[in-house]
């Protein structure tokens, strides 16, 4: 790993892979170090915001290089079921593409153990990794408007849109689940870190 500095008060952290923020990600909350406020993990780097009146830059670097990082992260211990129907507009492309029926999707999309490896894109957006993912190729053209709750696809990812946006991830479903809302607390659902099931309700 390299620990770079980030402003005056942070420290980044960049690994060589995923599943090394993942692994880094769940040491972190294993073990916090004094002084780190926050952590926000990315696809490659870990982002780490510190309280100078509490620690120093050098002494939260001198922590993260001696964390014994595992081979199988574990998650926060929270699990979101999110209530899903398979019904997106993408879905015959996606099944093309993987070669799975129909109930095969479903059954891999809602048997597999998702976990938000990070957030990003927008606000309550997470990318969701599981050990059993599949590669699905993103939309040749996005979409100007992707409704709130659209279940999507995309490399090796999954996802919920929080919000109307624009998006070029493949549609295999919907929920009715509000995913961000800042009047609750906290306002994202979805954090890096928890786990996510998905159940049918098609």
């Amino acid at each position: 790993m390299r620990v770079l500095s980030a402003g005056e008060s942070a420290l980044l952290i960049e690994v060589r892979d995923l599943a090394a923020v993942l692994a880094l990600s769940a040491a972190l909350r294993g073990e916090p170090i004094d002084g780190v406020v926050e952590v926000v993990p990315a696809a490659r780097t870990v982002l780490l915001q510190c309280d100078l009146g509490v620690t120093s830059l050098a002494a939260v670097a001198q922590a993260v290089r001696r964390m014994q990082l595992s081979s199988q992260p574990s998650r926060s211990g929270d699990v979101v079921e999110i209530q899903a129907t398979y019904d997106g507009p993408d879905i015959n492309d996606v099944l093309v593409s993987t070669g799975l029926t129909r109930h095969e999707l479903i059954r891999w999309h809602t048997g597999s153990d998702w976990q938000v490896a990070f957030c990003g894109f927008a606000p309550g957006f997470g990318y969701l990794v599981t050990e059993n993912a599949r590669s699905v190729p993103r939309r040749d053209t996005p979409r100007t408007s992707v409704p709130a709750g659209s279940i999507g696809l995309a490399g090796e990812f999954s996802g919920v849109y929080p919000r109307d946006s624009p998006g070029g991830w493949q549609l295999i479903g919907r929920t009715e689940m509000i995913l961000f809302d800042l009047d609750a607390d906290p306002p994202a659902l979805l954090r890096p870190g928890v786990g996510v099931r998905f159940v049918d309700r098609t």
